[in-house]
This record gives structure tokens, C-alpha cells and sequence, in this order.
């Protein structure tokens, strides 16, 4: 018995075959069409020499073609790995060569970077170019075209036995410093996002063939995962559904509009998201249009700030959606989930229910008292590691009374009712004045008030305190809000040492393309322009 994606998603394919899969545009597969097409790019992949433990990138946008090839990757037991679409050539260097890509699928409107690149990383020696439109050459380095490389090939499924064994790994970037690949188990990561364990009840699948079963015996939930898919939560959000017998819907690349549209036309139930980046624009975008969303059952943020403000903008438009936020990472996949109703009035980050194996430990590693801030552990279901870094998997793997935890950095607080809530990285708190402020809590706050559209929070430094907080801070359209009012603002929903004490205005936010805070660009924001407003605390600790 093997928990592997490549046997999970053949299991709904022999249970289903004539069910649509997957949704792109005008464009649709069912089960059998996309296993065909998944087969026969397998075949290519092993015809140029690669097999269990290759790695293969994938670079592009949302596409079937990029669903496609980490398809094909697990079930030839290679290893796919995400490739940020908008890396500049130092940073895609760096991944291609960390990384240990022996092969490539890329759109073709990336064919100029990869030109530039491919010199400096001679381990990677085949390179396949899906059509996106554009005619950006690629003949300069051997590109193969991706159709012309399927037609050669048979759709047969005949393929060696694979492991629960076998390795997944998805690279991250984090809130600071180069990307890292997180080595996962097939079974630990489809027990923690795949479905292999229910996140509501806790309870484990019984074998491989249950969660088809299952999907095969109802109608199938069609599900939008609104990330792209070099973010794991898209990647399992479609690969669930797709283990469940049910189809994925999803646009090339987000726009508000044409995710509201595709939930019309295909009747979406569920639509995934990731916090505020994807939330405000969408809401604001089906109050603009005349969009029907009565199919839609559910919206589950996860992985980012989901801010209050905006939930009850949801709730308001949708109710009868159901909304949940969730908490997790690429080092501890699902630790917990909450069901957001219009009198969870807060402003911080997600507060969860957890499951056994999640704890908040403190530096020690002994467990929190509640209502104490500590680090967010999970034990379990866990990766092996960070490739290619056994130091930092060291600080981050850790054993506690025996048993081995992931501790990624997280901040988060047990409540009195056993719930828990997520404050934020460890790495992009403020210590100011010697009290501790979480990002997320004092953007969850600002974001509120009427006149910001988005906003990042971070430390700058101050004389007296060490740090004090900064905001920059993305206006609506002809607001110009001012740092007095958003203080006092701010001091209903935070405590005032929290407050903004500097501000910035900017055009727009700068995030990944997942919608995740880039805190690295707030911070050089702060340090090479003047504020638009700013304030010295009067007082020798911050009020």
C-alpha cells in the first residue's frame, strides 16, 4: 500500500475517468484526457534519462501544463519543484542550482531568463517550453515544445511501483533570505494538505482508496484555488480535490474579475484564497460586478492575515457561504482550523482549533500556560528536513520528550479555551521598548479603517526604544489617510504601544505572488524614503 500523489490521483482516475478534472479558460480535461496527457509526458521525461530522485522544474504560470508536469514527475518517482515565475536571473540561478534541476518545463514567455541562466548551471540538460502566446525564442538552447514532446510519447500506464516513501519538496522563500526546498514524505505532506487526515474531525483516512471512494460515491465539490501554484496551498488544494474525484478550476494568473467569473460559469462551491491580498480585491470586485455565486458553499483562507474588516465584508455579501481561516506553513502543512462568524471580532492573526499534534512551547521547549505567548510546534506528520541544509534543519527539527517537532518560527498564544491563535514570524516581530508587537496584529488594525486599502507593519529604529513600529500603508483610491487618524483609529482594536509611530504612503503593497507580505521591501522602504508623517514617543516606554 502505498500513500503516494501519483497513486492518489490514479485511484480517481479509475474510479471516475469520465468526470471533468481540470478547468483552465475555455479549456477542460476529464480524469482519462488528463491521465493520457500526464502518462505520456512521464514517458518523455523517462526517455531523456530521468527517473526516481531527478528533479524537474516548473516554471510558469497556472496552467493544466504545469498540473501536468508534477503529475508526471511523482509518477515517474522525480521530484517537481516550483519555480517563483517572478525570480529575476540571480535568483532563478540560485534555485536551478540548489535546487538540482536536471530538467525544466517552462512557459515560453520565460525563455529570455532561461537563456541567461542555463550557462551557469550545466546539471540541467533537458528543457521543455509550453506555448503561451508569446514567440520569445528558445531554439538557442534545445527547448523541446511541450505538445510536440507528448505526441512522441505512449498514454499508457506502465510504470515501476512507487513509496509513501517517495519525495516531495516545495521551495519557499519566506518572509527573508533565499529560497529553501522543504523535503517532505509523500504520506506526511497528503496527511497534513492532501486530505489523508479530515481537518475538521482529526480522523485519518483508512487506506489509499478511501478518499476516492468516498469522492466517487458524491457529486465532487469543484474547488478554485485563487494561488498560483508555486504556493503549496494551491498545489494541494488541487491536488485534494483531485484525489477526491472532483474538478479544479483555475485562471492563469489572479485578476479579481476573471476569478468571479470562472466561479459563474463553472459553479464553483469552493473558493481558496490567501488573506487579505486576494480577499480585498475579490469582494471589491463582486460588488462591482453582477456575478452569481450561488454555488458557492465555502471560502477557506489559509497560510496569510485574513483581516477582520474584510471577513465581515464576506459574511456580509455571502452569507450563506461558510468561511474559514486556517494556520500552517510549508515546514508544518495544516495546524488547525477556524469557522469566522460575524461576532469574532478581533484584529490579530487566525485563532484555530488545533489538532493533538500542534503545541505552543516557549524557549525551553516546555508548553505555554495559556494566554502566554510562545512557538507554534507540530509534531507528527512532518518533513524530513530542508535540502541541502542540515544546520538549519537542525534549529528547526527539534526533539521534545522524545518526540520530533517542527518549530518554524511562529508566534502564537493558547487560549483559555484550548483555541489557538497565530500572532506571527518570529523573524519580522518588533521589539519595542521592550515589549513585543506581531505585524499582523497592528495590519489586521490598520487595515480597518475606511481610507487603507493594505498595509505592512514593520520596526525601524529609534533611539530610545530600539525599535518603534512603522507602517506603509497602500491608500484606497484619492484617500490620503493621516498617521493622527489612524492612531487613534487603531487604538480601538490594539493596545497604544502597538501603534504606528511612522508612516508611509505608497502606490502599491508589495507581495508574492501567493499574496504572502514582502517585509524585506517594506523595510528598504523605510530606509530610503523620507516618511510622510512620523512621531517620537513621549514617554520612556512606548503607551
Amino acid at each position: 500500500m502505498a500513500f503516494n500523489i501519483a497513486d492518489l490521483f490514479e485511484h480517481a482516475v479509475d474510479l471516475t475517468p469520465e468526470r471533468v478534472a481540470v478547468v483552465c479558460g475555455e479549456r477542460r480535461l476529464t480524469f482519462a484526457e488528463l491521465e493520457q496527457r500526464v502518462n505520456r509526458l512521464a514517458h518523455h521525461f523517462t526517455a531523456q534519462g530521468l527517473g526516481a530522485g531527478s528533479h524537474i522544474g516548473v516554471y510558469s504560470r497556472n496552467s493544466i501544463e504545469a498540473l501536468e508536469a508534477m503529475l508526471a514527475a511523482y509518477k515517474i518517482r522525480a521530484v517537481a519543484i516550483n519555480v517563483n515565475f517572478r525570480y529575476v536571473p540571480n535568483e532563478l540561478r540560485y534555485l536551478f542550482d540548489n535546487a538540482d534541476l536536471a530538467a525544466l518545463v517552462h512557459e515560453r514567455r520565460y525563455a529570455d531568463r532561461v537563456a541567461e541562466v542555463l550557462p551557469d548551471v550545466p546539471k540541467l540538460q533537458h528543457v521543455l517550453v509550453i506555448e503561451d502566446g508569446t514567440d520569445v525564442d528558445y531554439t538557442g538552447y534545445g527547448g523541446v515544445e511541450y505538445e510536440s514532446a507528448l505526441r512522441a510519447q505512449p498514454g499508457e500506464r506502465d510504470f515501476p511501483a512507487r513509496s509513501s516513501d517517495d519525495l516531495y519538496l516545495l521551495y519557499t522563500g519566506g518572509t527573508t533570505g533565499m529560497p529553501k526546498g522543504v523535503m517532505w514524505r509523500h504520506e506526511d505532506v497528503w496527511r497534513v494538505l492532501g486530505g489523508g487526515i479530515d481537518f475538521m474531525t482529526g480522523e485519518p483516512m483508512a487506506d489509499e482508496w478511501e478518499q476516492a471512494r468516498k469522492g466517487a460515491e458524491s457529486d465532487g465539490l469543484v474547488r478554485l484555488p485563487a494561488a498560483p501554484f508555486i504556493h503549496g496551498a494551491a498545489q494541494w488544494a488541487a491536488f485534494g480535490n483531485l484525489f477526491a474525484c472532483s474538478p479544479v478550476v483555475f485562471v492563469p494568473q489572479f485578476d479579481a474579475h476573471e476569478v468571479w467569473r470562472a466561479i459563474e460559469r463553472e459553479r464553483v462551491n469552493v473558493l481558496a484564497i490567501v488573506g487579505d491580498a486576494m480577499a480585498r480585491p475579490l469582494i471589491e470586485a463582486f460588488h462591482e460586478g453582477d456575478y452569481d455565486a450561488s454555488a458557492l458553499v465555502a471560502i477557506s483562507s489559509s497560510a496569510a492575515l485574513f483581516s477582520p474588516s474584510v471577513q465581515r465584508q464576506y459574511l456580509d455579501a455571502l452569507p450563506n457561504v461558510v468561511i474559514t481561516d486556517s494556520i500552517g506553513s510549508s515546514e508544518t502543512g495544516f495546524s488547525g482550523i477556524g469557522m469566522i462568524t460575524r461576532d469574532g471580532a478581533r484584529s490579530g492573526g487566525p485563532r484555530v482549533n488545533a489538532d493533538a499534534a500542534t503545541a505552543v512551547i516557549d524557549d525551553d521547549g516546555k508548553p505555554t500556560p495559556p494566554g502566554e505567548a510562545g512557538w507554534l510546534a507540530r509534531s507528527g506528520h512532518v518533513p524530513l528536513g530542508y535540502y541541502k541544509d542540515e544546520e538549519k534543519t537542525r534549529k528547526v527539527f527539534v526533539e521534545l520528550d522524545g518526540r520530533r517537532y517542527v518549530v518554524p518560527g511562529d508566534y502564537a498564544r493558547l487560549e483559555d479555551d484550548g483555541t489557538v491563535t497565530l500572532l506571527g514570524r518570529g523573524v519580522v516581530s518588533i521589539n519595542t521598548g521592550g515589549e513585543k508587537v506581531f505585524p499582523e496584529e497592528v495590519e489586521g488594525a490598520l487595515k480597518s479603517h475606511p481610507d487603507v486599502f493594505d498595509a505592512l507593519v514593520v520596526g525601524v529604529p529609534d533611539d530610545r526604544l530600539g525599535q518603534r513600529v512603522a507602517a506603509v500603508v497602500q491608500p484606497r483610491p484619492g484617500a490620503v489617510p493621516k498617521l493622527a487618524d489612524l492612531d487613534e483609529h487603531a487604538r480601538q482594536w490594539i493596545a497604544g504601544y502597538k501603534v504606528p509611530r511612522s508612516l508611509w504612503l505608497v502606490d502599491e503593497i508589495s507581495r508574492s505572488p501567493s499574496g504572502k507580505p514582502d517585509y524585506q521591501w517594506a523595510k528598504r522602504h523605510t530606509e530610503t524614503h523620507d516618511p510622510a508623517e512620523a512621531r517620537k514617543p513621549s514617554a520612556t516606554r512606548p503607551s
